[in-house]
Formats: structure tokens, C-alpha cells, sequence
């Protein structure tokens, strides 16, 4: 059985990139994997590079974390429900910005018309369990693991050296942050956050505890698991809900970690897609955090 769809450009991207948008709020290395599905190269290539608008769940910790402190803390016994409520907000934002980033691109960078999507139905078969369990295990778990230890292994020495180095009385990492402090003000954050983000790009799990470790000149990674902890150090940082609204957003619309960047470039067989695809969420993102804080920051 095959059902032949044919839309405008927008319509068919929202009807294919679905599923693999979903993927990715898994992981955004197999909604990467996942556009294999699209048949024509340059929908395919939007897909991909959209699909680190989709959170992942490296992401959701911290974001849930972010919203618990500055969001819900005063909703008493509602402050679940209005945390889930929140978050799924969030979420939202990122279905939209995906969408309007793929139109966005289809008109600039991947012109073309729109193709037809072809789906056939296979005929329907038992499964079988043990291929299935040996080809996840095998081809999927240990080789998306594979990639991600390739690529936590360097990131996690230059972490330590730059939070172990002293120069001029202060780590290296106190001397980056101070750098970067400027575009971080500018974006609603700061350069501790930006250094988190940029340091956490081999797993978005860690960029929280390396923002803690930047505001405590730890040596190495600090790991919170108290809420009040947390939103101690995150006040007496600086930290207001502007910056919480921002780190949110950024977290949202930011460069993929190193485990995607991977997938893309062995997706694309393209280096410069590959760079295109850091690139170009890094920009929205920037660019949304930037005109929500100063947005905030003329009306209040």
C-alpha cells in the first residue's frame, strides 16, 4: 500500500519533519538519525538542522530546575501543575521556532520546490524480539554511546585544566567568564552561563553543575540536590527571572551537543552543514535572548 502527499512547502514540512521531531525530544543525535526517512536531500537537511530546537532530555533537568526556583516557588501546592504547565510552554516555543526556522530556511539557504511524500506500508509481521533487542542494543544504545564518550573524553580534560589553571591568582575559567561577561549581559545572561553552555558541549546534562562550579571556583564539578541549594547559589549570583527566562530560552535554541554534531556530519557527509548546523540555532538563539531581556527591560 503507498499513500502519495502532496503540499505547499510549509504544510509538508510540518506533515514529515513531525516524527522526527519527536525523536528528538529523546535525544536530538536519533531525531538526526530519524530524517533518514525524508527522501528529498535539502527537506532532509532542514530537519536536521531544525531538530536541536526539539529539547532533549539532557535539557529538561535544568530547565525544570530554572522554573521550579524563579516560576513556581510562590504557587504552593500548585507549583507542579504550573511548572508542568510552564514547561510545556516552553516546549511549544520550540515546535514554533523549529517551524518557522524551517520556512525561514526553505526560502533562503535550501530553496527548491516543495516534493511529494511518498509512504508505503509494509505488510504487517510478527516482530521479532530478539533481532529487535540485539539491533538496539548494538546498532543504536553502543554506537550513540560510542560517539558520545569520543567526544566527552577531550571536552572533559579541558574542563578541569581550565578550572585547575591558576593565572594572576584566579582559574582560567574565572578569566574566560570575565571575558565573555559583556555578550552575556547582553543576551540577559552572563559569562558563567555562557561558559556552562559552551563547556557542556559534549552533554547538555553537565552545563548546569559547570555554571555551579564557575560561581563556587570549584575545581571540579558540583552537583546541587537540594532546590534551595541551588536557588541560593543562582541569587546570590545575580540571578533574576529575566536571567531565568533567558538561560531557559538559550537552553531551548543553542547549538547541538558534540554526540549530534557527530550524527550531522555523518548524516550530511558535510562539514560545512555541520557548522551550519551549530551556527545558525546559536544565532536564534542569541538573538530571541537578546530581544526578550531588552523587551523586559524597557517596559519594566
Amino acid at each position: 500500500m503507498v499513500i502519495n502527499i502532496r503540499m505547499s512547502g510549509f504544510s509538508l514540512t510540518s506533515f514529515i519533519f513531525s516524527p522526527t521531531m519527536c525523536m528528538g525530544f529523546g535525544c536530538n543525535a536519533c531525531g538526526v538519525s530519524g530524517c533518514r526517512i525524508i527522501d528529498s536531500e535539502r527537506e532532509r537537511l532542514i530537519a536536521i538542522i531544525t531538530n536541536t530546537f526539539v529539547p532533549c532530555n539532557g535539557r529538561f533537568p535544568a530547565m525544570i530546575s530554572i522554573i521550579t526556583i524563579f516560576f513556581t516557588a510562590a504557587a504552593g501546592r500548585y507549583k507542579n501543575l504550573l511548572c508542568a504547565v510552564i514547561l510545556l510552554g516552553v516546549i511549544i516555543f520550540g515546535v514554533v521556532v523549529t517551524l518557522l526556522s524551517s520556512k525561514l530556511l526553505s526560502v533562503t539557504f535550501l530553496k527548491g520546490k516543495p516534493s511529494g511524500f511518498v509512504l508505503e506500508l509494509p505488510p504487517y509481521r510478527l516482530p521479532k524480539f530478539r533481532e529487535i533487542i540485539v539491533r538496539s542494543v548494538f546498532e543504536r544504545t553502543i554506537f550513540v554511546l560510542g560517539r558520545a564518550v569520543a567526544a566527552a573524553a577531550p571536552a572533559g580534560a579541558v574542563i578541569w585544566l581550565l578550572a585547575n589553571i591558576q593565572l594572576h591568582g584566579s582559574s582560567l575559567l574565572s578569566h574566560v567568564s570575565d571575558f565573555l561577561d559583556p555578550v552575556g549581559r547582553f543576551m540577559g545572561l552572563d559569562g558563567v552561563i555562557l561558559i556552562g553552555f559552551i563547556l557542556g558541549f559534549p552533554a547538555n546534562e553537565i552545563v548546569l553543575p559547570i555554571i555551579l562550579m564557575g560561581y563556587l571556583s570549584e575545581g571540579t564539578l558540583v552537583e546541587v540536590t537540594e532546590i534551595s541549594a541551588l536557588s541560593q547559589i543562582l541569587v546570590l549570583n545575580g540571578w533574576t527571572w529575566v536571567t531565568a527566562l533567558c538561560a531557559v530560552l538559550f537552553s531551548l535554541c543553542h547549538f547541538p551537543c558534540a554526540t549530534t554534531c557527530i550524527t550531522i556530519y555523518k548524516e550530511t557527509k558535510s562539514l560545512k552543514w555541520t557548522i551550519f548546523s551549530v551556527l545558525y540555532p546559536l544565532a536564534v538563539g542569541a538573538s530571541v535572548c537578546a530581544l526578550i531581556s531588552h523587551a523586559i527591560n524597557l517596559i519594566i
